[in-house]
């Protein structure tokens, strides 16, 4: 595995792209700044996180570091604005995974930081008053499996009683109830807990509308292409960030980067994966007598094998996944970064979808408005790379989100920031101890990312 991944420079539209900020195609000033304090490569989440919480970070009467931001696209062209809209933490699926294999304590701390995304992204929303349709409300995880839903009540189960605080705030609904409960067809077991959804390119454009407006310089149509390290005459170290319109020389690099953090950073190579998600939004045609959807949802047919929806008060419905018209093709999802076009064998897939699988939609003539492709940056062992990259002074990350980095990022960036520009070290980050990149990480020869897919080998993906 030895592509060099960069984004390519016509990626689809997705329907969150629709509706383009003024922001979108920004560049702060004509010419690349020569020299910047910090330097962040990526426009995303991540991105835009990093640099609203860097200067929320910097002390009342000081002087804020001076930041660029070098996007290869337009500004939250990548992911961000491609995935399925959930603001929804993990309480008991991978996290019973990671108590196996880590311990509770460190698997709690996992699921506690995602679950408290969800009301601070709330408060921050309402407190920014920022337009992008945050919801909270309860997702509801339907299982269609019997045997598979018992592995997972097994391991819900056991978390609570390790006395894991965030799964006892859920709860799990048995056969005789789940359809009615969930009133998805043939549904043998759900799971439900707070859960959130939102309108990410808005958000992400608000941070970074806040950001430049305090004297962040944001370049788009500018990809990053080499990272090489200088030092100056007075004996400084200085990362010199090459694109084809000029270097950037900066003290501190933050990768932002997640699917094509690789190209940048090689010692990451195998270890933050790109992989391709599929997602649609699916339309109902006004007058439609198709009961309103509240909730949000995952359809689980077994460990592989799963769509996620949220409801949209247009009505309409935003639905990811397909994965059981690809996944046998490894060669069209994995190791890939091409996100001009959707898989021709994934495009149909939605057609008809709340039809066949939601109680009361059989004559709601919903149908298939939009289909787009999406790019993930997929860690070896399922967590996200955060931190001080090992060996490199002045060098962060802030990638590998295995497609679940809503209920992950933003608290994450704040940590980060932290380190960046307190000196904090990871401990003092309130960061799960989990998510530090290390050379431990990066040294495991193995790599879980296709485990438990029908080859045999696993895929995580939640876009």
């Amino acid at each position: 595995m030895t592509s060099k991944h960069l984004p390519v420079p016509n990626g689809m539209l997705p329907f969150w792209r629709t509706e383009p900020h003024v922001l979108d195609n920004h560049r702060s000033s004509e010419v690349l700044p020569e020299k910047s304090d910090i330097v962040i490569v990526g426009a995303g989440y991540a991105g835009a996180s990093i640099a609203y919480q860097i200067l929320k970070q910097v002390k009342p009467g000081s002087a804020p570091p001076s930041i660029t931001i070098l996007e290869a696209r337009q500004a939250c062209s990548g992911a961000t604005a491609r995935n399925g809209g959930h603001m929804k933490p993990d309480i008991y699926n991978f996290v019973s995974t990671l108590a196996a294999e880590y311990g509770v304590d460190a698997a709690a701390e996992v699921a506690a930081f995602e679950a408290k995304h969800v009301y601070a992204i709330k408060d921050f929303v309402e407190r920014e008053q920022i337009d992008c349709d945050y919801a909270v409300t309860q997702a509801i995880d339907v299982n269609f499996s019997s045997d598979h839903y018992k592995k997972l009540k097994k391991g819900f189960e056991q978390l609570v009683a390790s006395g894991c605080v965030p799964t006892k705030e859920g709860r799990y609904i048995d056969a005789e109830n789940a359809q009615e409960f969930s009133g998805v067809k043939g549904a043998v077991g759900c799971f439900t807990y707070d859960s959130g959804h939102i309108w990410a390119y808005k958000f992400v454009l608000h941070l970074l509308e806040k950001v430049v407006a305090q004297g962040v310089n944001l370049q788009t149509h500018t990809p990053v292409t080499k990272l090489t390290k200088s030092t100056t005459s007075d004996g400084a170290e200085r990362w010199n960030v090459e694109t084809e319109r000029g270097s950037v020389a900066a003290g501190v690099v933050v990768m932002a980067t997640n699917a094509y953090t690789s190209a940048l950073a090689p010692q990451y190579q195998g270890k933050i994966v790109p992989v391709r998600g599929t997602c649609s939004r699916i339309a109902v045609p006004p007058g439609s007598a198709a009961p309103r959807l509240t909730k949000t949802y995952t359809l689980r047919w077994n460990g592989w094998d799963y769509d996620y929806l949220i409801p949209r008060d247009d009505g309409s419905i935003v639905v990811g996944g397909a994965r059981t018209a690809f996944i046998h093709d490894l060669d069209s999802w994995y190791n890939v970064s091409d996100d001009s076009r959707v898989l021709e064998s994934a495009a149909r897939y939605f057609d008809g979808y709340m039809q066949r699988h939601f109680v009361g939609w059989e004559n709601s003539h919903a149908y298939t408005d939009r289909v787009w492709t999406g790019i993930m940056g997929y860690s070896s062992d399922g967590l996200p790379h955060i931190g001080a990259v090992p060996g490199q002074k002045g060098q962060y990350m802030l990638a590998g989100f295995t497609g679940h980095g809503m209920p992950q990022i933003f608290l994450a960036a704040e940590g980060l920031a932290k380190m960046i520009v307190g000196g904090a070290g990871f401990a003092q980050t309130g960061l799960p101890r989990l998510f530090q990149t290390s050379q431990a990480r990066l040294s495991r020869p193995d790599s879980s990312i296709l485990d438990h897919t029908p080859s045999g080998r696993r895929s995580e993906a939640k876009l």
